[in-house]
């Protein structure tokens, strides 16, 4: 058993365009293989991780404290309090947590730790890719990056396609 109070831990600061909120990583803490857990806390007006869906990794937020919406992909949803929310790993899962509320929104976030991960954000129209640590991972990664998803190239280049 390995045990960790979220009181021992600091508090990350995210604040990157319309994001802004802070994270602490129950999960890495206690040095979770298979299994990411992180407390957020999201301040009145603000929005978590641009919308996004994973291929290979669930969520799933519990709503701990305050009042939100969860943007979703069959559209928007009020969050409070004792509220569970599973967010499969497709196009279905997609998702961004805002505080619209007058109080902060406080949840936990726990995933599968899969990889290799594409994830989608179809607003940014962009993905990411992910090898050797998921996202959320801790170890160091063999492969990844950003990509635009309209970006497309030919398997075989024109020379190799007319030999």
């Amino acid at each position: 058993m390995r045990k960790v109070n979220e009181s021992e831990l600091d508090w990350k600061e995210y604040d990157r365009e319309e994001a802004t909120f802070y994270r602490k990583e129950l999960g890495t803490a206690v040095d979770t293989d298979d299994l990411g857990c992180s407390l957020y806390e999201l301040p009145a007006g603000n929005r978590s991780w641009p919308y996004h869906y994973h291929t290979a990794n669930e969520e799933a937020i519990y709503v701990l404290a305050g009042d939100g919406l969860l943007r979703a992909e069959d559209g928007e949803h009020e969050l409070q309090a004792g509220d569970f929310v599973t967010l499969p790993a497709d196009e279905s899962g997609g998702h961004r947590v805002v505080n619209d509320g007058e109080e902060t929104l406080r949840y936990l976030a726990v995933s599968t730790m899969n990889e290799p991960d594409v994830t989608i954000y179809p607003e940014m129209e962009k993905f990411g890719v992910y090898v050797g640590s998921p996202p959320g991972g801790r170890d160091e990664r063999t492969f990844e990056g950003y990509y635009p998803t309209d970006g497309r190239v030919e398997y075989w280049s024109e020379a190799e396609r007319e030999d």
